[in-house]
């Protein structure tokens, strides 16, 4: 039976980090984050964070492999986020177009 409960976490691990991942790697891929908040990778970030600490005190290495990864993915996704609204600045847009013309 604990063969089995190990592999429906790794199982849930593996799903959990292939959808994340997949998020960064459209926004990455696209070349954009509109309407995504950097403060979710933040709250990503320090959530995961809380979980590995509490995963690794508590011996279980599903979720201190899943956390770790989730980590780390929520760092890309918010370095995206960041590389993404500089340049707009940089050229003076949004990640939409014109900011001047969205003014209007």
């Amino acid at each position: 039976m604990e063969t089995v409960t190990e592999a429906i976490g790794w199982i849930s691990s593996f799903v959990l980090v292939l959808t994340i991942g997949r998020q960064v790697l459209k926004q990455y891929k696209e070349g954009k984050s509109e309407g995504v908040s950097k403060w979710l990778f933040v709250g990503q970030m320090t959530a995961s964070g809380g979980f590995l600490l509490y995963s690794w005190l508590v011996k279980n290495w599903v979720f201190v492999a899943t956390n770790a990864v989730m980590v780390l993915n929520g760092l890309a996704g918010y370095m995206i986020v960041r590389h993404h609204r500089r340049r707009a600045e940089r050229m003076g847009t949004s990640e939409t177009g014109n900011l001047e013309a969205e003014r209007a």
